[in-house]
């Protein structure tokens, strides 16, 4: 048996017992466990780690623990230069693109209504979330601590709020989507880009009313939903207007 002493830092302590928040705690260790082994024993998925140190030196995922190891564990920074250690993480992706968990439908529609690429199935399973993940390189977003701990997971977040709305102001500060918000773009339904259409090619599929108040449309090419500013695009425009103001 050996004895490491470890401590989380920031974020990370989200997925600690109040016991071991923001303090170096001791644990026992059998055999030979890589760092990563112990990290995801204490609840932390290695998606959410940016940086391991093992006695003040940077250190992998697959280092093996040694008898009286020193270990801190720390979340993507953002305030401060760590250019010259070994970070963990994959590089950003260029264009983000996440695909979301049963749990997350809500916050799918407003993530699509923001113009973000969210790909989402109320009967998706977790290897199908995974497989996905990997073959387009998608962000897991999940309120499933578990599936962020399967080894061929390499970008995820553990979404820590229930509300909808603050869940989507959590993944635009945690991800910095503020730029790449492009609102009323995508089919809140199924996630495809919407094209415009001309009027009279869309009045055909819209109730009357709407064909004498309105003359700009959008439509999914996939679903053949119309889109329109109506009522609903009011409500969401003021949602969008309070994300953008918060998120400055």
């Amino acid at each position: 048996m050996k004895k490491v002493n470890i401590r989380f830092y920031e974020e990370l302590n989200d997925f600690l017992p109040r016991s071991k928040r923001k303090i170096r705690f001791e644990i026992a260790v059998f055999g030979t466990p890589s760092v990563k082994d112990i990290i995801e024993s204490q609840g932390v998925p290695h998606t959410e780690v940016d940086m391991i140190l093992v006695n003040g030196k940077s250190a992998r995922f697959t280092y093996r623990i040694q008898d009286d190891d020193d270990i801190s564990v720390y979340p993507e920074f953002e305030s401060f230069d760590i250019s010259r250690t070994q970070k963990l993480r994959p590089h950003p992706l260029r264009r983000p693109k996440f695909i979301l968990d049963v749990h997350l439908g809500a916050l799918a529609r407003y993530m699509r209504m923001l113009g973000l690429d969210a790909k989402y199935g109320n009967n998706l399973k977790d290897n199908e979330i995974i497989d996905i993940s990997e073959k387009e390189k998608r962000a897991i977003l999940t309120r499933d601590i578990g599936i962020l701990k399967h080894s061929c997971v390499k970008r995820g977040r553990w979404v820590r709020n229930t509300n909808p709305v603050k869940q989507i102001e959590e993944i635009i500060e945690r991800f910095d989507l503020k730029n790449e918000i492009k609102e009323f773009t995508r089919c809140i339904k199924c996630n495809t880009k919407l094209k415009p259409i001309k009027k009279e090619k869309a009045l055909p599929s819209v109730p009357a009313k709407i064909r004498l108040r309105q003359t700009e449309f959008s439509f999914c090419t996939k679903c053949n939903k119309i889109y329109w500013k109506g009522s609903h695009y009011d409500k969401m425009n003021t949602l969008v207007n309070k994300i953008r103001v918060q998120q400055e």
